[in-house]
């Protein structure tokens, strides 16, 4: 009872003070299940005022007051509202704030909950009563009290117009952001109600990309939701989480000296180049003459680590204007020395200065293969908003393919098509007014082992999946080896909603997953 005492005089500062609050509520709004005659009267002078004036009553509530007591408000009630009621209400909610998206929150839930236990005692009654069959049919035929709010747009309001400006803010802001070429090649796709998905084959890095794109969300002061979806268990996704930031591994065989990629220009290396801004002043003297078709696409791991001893002196080049417009970029490689293996003391330390220092959100989510769904992420993020107000910018999911369907019933890959379009449905929820971009990765099919590049017909299971996401790239590696082994990745273009696209179009990140970094630079 103390309870709901305190929250219907929360509701009544909400209805009082908040536009945004009475929109949100007024679909559900019911007097009747509101247990004071007091919260019901005050509750109802706001409810006219907004549907009159599409505004919370705020001061107006003292002159909507005093034209009540003129038309006749009995004296005994107008003592208890401006004793009681109108003098402790107007000081809260012109003193301090209100945290109106947990206060609406708040009263969907009460409003539910007391139409249920209303039913409840109706059906009791019947049942007590004898009068059986009445209970059943009142049972059957009830409708769950909606609980959202209604969203729609009337384009002939002026208030359209804040609509119209933030769908264009929305569709066009990335709220993640990459830098160099990579940045200019997908940033544009990185914005609210994106839904995101990475098709690549088996071992291609899927997770290791998932994980950057959610620190690097994270550093930009986004708030992130991952799911793990069986990939991995809660603590081998923290330690890959520790790794990545550290920049080093926790295994011994991955410390040591090794060989990282760094962007160079192929004119730079075959010494080809005389524009002034040149940083090196020779070329490197491989042991076969390359074209610069042939250096780009063809040099090996073993070519560039001899070229990198025989030239001590060397320095890569991507200074000019040209090394982007004739997509000039090539691999060259630097020597760096891990000392000794990440240790959990060391990971500690780091993972607090990144996360809980500068209170970075990540809400990590683990779940055993085939047992996270759709319902059970919404239910999860519809826990985390109500106990830790937390409402995330970004929903990773890693990955899709490892999500439990809803409903057993149809063909595997109807099941898939649902889970794929429940995820774009979950892209164009919108929390607290606003919309997540989500974010997952998907396996290609038995014949991408074999594929230099993915294409839309390397989708395992059922195409429709291109269909739901707003855009789709494709993780490749040729398949002999040599990009992985020098630690490059081609990003394709597979599926793009908004925009023209090339489907010839890649993007070369740099790459050492031995400590953890799926995106080094990049370069056209």
């Amino acid at each position: 009872m103390e309870r709901d005492q305190f929250f219907i005089r929360k509701l009544i500062i909400g209805l009082i003070s908040s536009t945004e609050f009475i929109k949100a509520i007024r679909s559900i709004y019911q007097p009747k299940l509101i247990g004071s005659d007091m919260a019901r009267r005050l509750g109802g002078w706001c409810i006219d005022y907004f549907d009159k004036y599409e505004k919370a009553p705020g001061k107006e509530i003292e002159a909507i007051y005093f034209e009540k007591l003129r038309k006749g408000l009995k004296k005994e009630v107008a003592e208890e509202i401006e004793q009681d009621i109108l003098q402790s209400l107007n000081n809260e909610f012109l003193e301090r704030e209100i945290d109106i998206p947990h206060l609406i929150d708040q009263a969907r839930d009460y409003f539910a909950e007391q139409s249920l236990l209303k039913l409840s005692e109706k059906i009791t009654d019947l049942v007590s009563s004898g009068e059986t069959k009445e209970a059943i049919a009142l049972a059957t035929n009830y409708k769950p009290l909606l609980q959202e709010e209604d969203d729609s747009v009337d384009f002939s309001k002026e208030n359209v117009l804040e609509n119209v400006e933030k769908a264009f803010q929305d569709a066009s802001t990335p709220i993640v952001h990459f830098p160099k070429a990579i940045g200019e090649f997908w940033d544009a796709q990185f914005v609210r109600g994106g839904f995101i998905a990475f098709l690549a084959s088996e071992k291609r890095g899927k997770s290791f990309m998932l994980m950057d794109i959610a620190t690097r969300a994270a550093r930009q002061g986004n708030k992130v939701a991952f799911f793990q979806a069986g990939d991995m268990t809660r603590d081998q996704q923290i330690r890959r989480f520790c790794i990545h930031l550290a920049k080093a591994s926790d295994m011994e065989k991955y410390c040591g000296d090794m060989y990282e990629p760094v962007v160079d220009c192929v004119r730079n290396q075959l010494d080809i180049c005389q524009r002034p801004e040149r940083e090196c002043e020779f070329g490197v003297l491989f042991d076969a003459k390359f074209t610069e078709k042939d250096l780009r696409h063809n040099v090996t791991l073993a070519e560039l680590k001899e070229a990198y001893i025989n030239n001590p002196d060397y320095r890569p080049c991507y200074n000019c204007w040209e090394h982007k417009a004739y997509q000039l970029g090539t691999p060259w490689i630097k020597k760096i020395h891990i000392s000794t293996p990440l240790t959990g003391k060391q990971a500690r330390k780091i993972f607090h200065k990144f996360f809980v220092k500068e209170n970075r959100q990540i809400m990590l989510s683990s779940h055993p293969n085939n047992t996270l769904s759709l319902s059970k992420m919404k239910t999860l993020l519809d826990l985390w908003r109500k106990k830790h107000n937390f409402v995330p910018d970004v929903i990773i999911v890693d990955y899709a393919d490892l999500l439990a369907p809803d409903s057993k019933q149809g063909e595997y890959r109807h099941q898939q098509n649902e889970i794929w379009k429940g995820l774009r449905s979950l892209s164009q929820t919108e929390y607290q007014g606003k919309q997540p971009l989500v974010i997952t990765a998907t396996q290609a099919d038995s014949k991408s082992y074999t594929s230099r590049k993915l294409m839309i017909e390397n989708f395992s299971e059922d195409h429709r999946k291109n269909a739901h996401a707003t855009a789709i790239f494709s993780l490749n590696q040729d398949p002999k080896g040599r990009e992985k082994e020098i630690g490059l990745m081609r990003i394709g273009i597979i599926v793009l909603r908004e925009g023209d696209f090339n489907p010839n179009d890649e993007v070369t990140i740099l790459q050492n997953l031995r400590r953890g970094q799926p995106i080094i630079s990049s370069y056209f």
